[in-house]
């Protein structure tokens, strides 16, 4: 029976991934499987918002808001407003599973001019999975379900650079509504801790007379030590990340502004060897998993080459009241495969905001339907600052 739990998690982690970055789906259809890069709790890699998610998920060095907590934490110690709070939902391989979805909800709040505190959290709904054993015979509906909770500091260190640090409690039950009787043996939720480091750099410039912006970020995410379902021995590392980016923004005149950004992405975690059969991989700790990541690809320099996501995308507001956005991701064929286009729009009214993005996959295999086919995201917003509630308060009054 436990034979036939464990069977049932993988293939739930196999799907989860396949979610989080399609790339379990290569190993699920042969495509050289065996060189993708795998972790537990990928949901914690998942795009959250629509803005980001529109501009083919980048996000380290755009102008700031709320969801800065996922992306890159030290641009809220530039955010203009003094409180914001967004909240951002994301049906999850629609075309595959109809019950699956995530959450995000994060909130800033500026203590002075260069300080602010934030709080967010994550939840992963994976839907109702159905355990049976061994002869097909129905055993119970289990619920999986994962989140995590994070506080963020951040501060300027300078006019133009600022610091960012956060915290993250990190809890996956994937065992959710089992008894030892259906098999669960000596599963259990699992449980770590992760840090995020962060750093922003933005500069105004004026150029032939019109106002630009460069900006620069950089983000080692997820930090923290391995996580375990059964028993230290199957341990896991999570998606510990590297992403660095820019951004560069420039007013066509006093109504329109277009931004152009670019991100890259390292998993800095250790490649798989299909020649190792101990699995010794598996086995390093969490800072030789970390720095060993940018020189263990069995193949080289060439295959660690392959190993870096990149993602572009292009936003343009009118007045800052509308939004246009389109973007692309893009992951080698040997490491996931992710490759796909993606765009969306924004609306601003006064202190609301409400995002959309919508995703459109890439390789799609003629009579398969590709997991991410199709993925909508909706972000809500909304920010006030002083003087705005100054202005309500005398409306009021």
């Amino acid at each position: 029976m436990l034979k036939v739990f464990k069977t049932t998690l993988l293939t739930s982690i196999s799907l989860l991934a396949c979610l989080q970055a399609f790339s379990q789906a290569t190993a699920i259809l042969g495509q050289n499987g065996e060189r993708v890069i795998t972790t537990a709790v990928p949901f914690l890699s998942i795009t959250p918002d629509a803005r980001s998610g529109a501009m083919g998920d980048v996000g380290v060095a755009i102008s700031p808001d709320a969801n800065a907590t996922y992306w890159n934490a030290s641009k809220l110690a530039f955010m203009e407003n003094e409180l914001g709070i967004a909240g951002s939902y994301t049906p999850w391989l629609a075309k595959v599973v109809s019950d699956m979805s995530i959450s995000y909800l994060s909130g800033y709040k500026k203590i002075n001019e260069e300080q602010a505190l934030a709080l967010s959290m994550r939840y992963f709904d994976l839907g109702d999975i159905q355990l049976t054993d061994n002869q097909g015979n129905l055993l119970q509906l289990v619920s999986p379900r994962e989140f995590s909770l994070a506080g963020t500091f951040a501060m300027k260190l300078s006019e133009n650079l600022s610091a960012g640090l956060t915290g993250r409690f990190i809890h996956s039950n994937l065992f959710a509504g089992t008894t030892s009787g259906s098999g669960a043996g000596n599963g259990k939720p699992g449980i770590s801790a992760a840090a995020d480091i962060s750093m922003f750099y933005n500069k105004e410039a004026v150029v032939g007379g019109k106002k630009n912006n460069i900006a620069f970020g950089a983000v080692i995410s997820n930090i923290g030590p391995k996580i375990t379902y059964l028993n230290e021995d199957n341990a896991d590392f999570l998606p510990t990340n590297l992403r660095l980016g820019t951004a560069f923004t420039t007013h066509l005149d006093p109504y329109n502004k277009l931004t152009f950004a670019f991100d890259v992405n390292k998993l800095m975690v250790p490649t798989p060897d299909p020649s190792d059969s101990t699995l010794s991989y598996r086995d390093k700790g969490l800072l030789a998993g970390m720095f060993g990541s940018f020189a263990d690809a069995p193949d080289g320099f060439s295959e660690e080459i392959k190993e870096l996501m990149l993602s572009v995308g292009v936003e343009y507001w009118y007045n800052d009241l509308f939004a246009v956005r389109t973007g692309y991701y893009y992951e080698n064929e040997d490491k996931g495969d992710r490759r796909y286009f993606t765009a969306g729009l924004g609306l601003r009214y006064q202190v609301f905001g409400v995002d959309f993005a919508y995703l459109m996959p890439q390789g799609t295999q003629p009579g398969r339907t590709h997991p991410l086919q199709e993925t909508l995201r909706v972000t809500l917003q909304f920010n006030l600052d002083k003087g705005i509630q100054e202005s309500v308060t005398e409306e009021g009054q």
